[in-house]
This record gives structure tokens, C-alpha cells and sequence, in this order.
């Protein structure tokens, strides 16, 4: 197909082939990839059409067929929506979760520093390479983070009494 050819089917069928696509997935976003690859088939698509309608029918049933290959495949059906997530991740104990909740709160340069050093187990040289800071920066933003840390824990731990 023509680059001339594509530019104005593309701009004739764009949105029938998104509003059938959105019937489908009833999700913009999945929609919208529905439509990129219609049009990239459409673009591969080596025979020639002979009018406007065949082109027309042949996007519709292209569009359907994608789709519902899509929501036959197996990772979709094992997907949940973003909004079924929880907000925090779910610990087995719950003072992890408040421990979890007291770090997040922290100033980003602490936290991030925090979690590098205990949860990936890097060394304050690992660390200071990957952030490009000096590893004097690093020890510093440790030892200020726990600080903080142990500062805030002790107001909960106050809190609870």
C-alpha cells in the first residue's frame, strides 16, 4: 500500500476502527493499541483493494479478529485492573506494613538510599556509583535516614501506648 494510500485511510477509518475496538476491551488504552496495529497491518497488506467499502469491511473484521485474539490469550484472562491493586503492598506481619508505611514517608534521598543498602544489600559503593554520588554522601544519607527513621518510629511506638 501507498504512503498517500495509508495517510488517508488512516484518516477516513481511524476512529471507526477505534470505536470497535473499544466495544470490545472497553479500555481506551487497549483500544488505542488495537488501533496501531490494525493500521500496521493495514500498511504490510500487499493486494490491493478494490473500493472503499472492501477496504472499510476488510479494517472491521481485521479489528475484530485482533481483538478477540487478544482476549483469548491467557495472560489477559490472568490480569486484574490497576484500580483491583491494593494502595500498599500486603505483609504477612503487620508491623511490616507500618514499618513499610514510615519508610515511604521518608524524604526520597533517604529512602531510596535505605532500601538499596537493606533490601537489595549493596554496598554504600554499589550505591554511590549508581546514584553518582561520593560514598561519603551515601554514609551520610544512611546514617541521617535511620535517624529519621528511628525519630518517627519512636512517635508511633509512643503513639500506641
Amino acid at each position: 500500500m501507498e504512503r498517500t494510500e495509508f495517510a488517508q485511510a488512516v484518516e477516513v477509518y481511524q476512529d471507526m476502527v477505534y470505536r470497535v475496538a473499544l466495544h470490545f476491551f472497553a479500555n481506551p488504552l487497549d483500544a488505542e493499541d488495537a488501533v496501531q496495529e490494525v493500521f500496521l497491518r493495514l500498511y504490510a497488506q500487499k493486494k490491493p483493494f478494490q473500493s472503499g467499502e472492501h477496504l472499510r469491511r476488510w479494517l472491521i473484521r481485521v479489528t475484530v479478529n485482533y481483538c478477540r485474539d487478544v482476549l483469548k490469550s491467557p495472560w489477559r484472562r490472568r490480569r486484574i485492573p490497576l484500580e483491583a491493586l491494593p494502595d500498599r503492598p500486603v505483609f504477612d506481619v503487620p508491623e511490616q506494613g507500618d514499618l513499610y508505611e514510615t519508610v515511604m514517608n521518608l524524604p526520597e534521598k533517604y529512602r531510596v538510599v535505605l532500601y538499596l543498602f537493606y533490601y537489595e544489600e549493596l554496598s554504600t559503593k554499589q550505591i554511590a556509583q549508581m546514584l553518582g554520588l561520593r560514598q561519603t554522601a551515601v554514609t551520610t544519607r544512611l546514617a541521617r535516614g535511620r535517624e529519621e527513621l528511628k525519630k518517627r518510629l519512636k512517635e508511633v511506638w509512643r503513639d500506641d501506648e
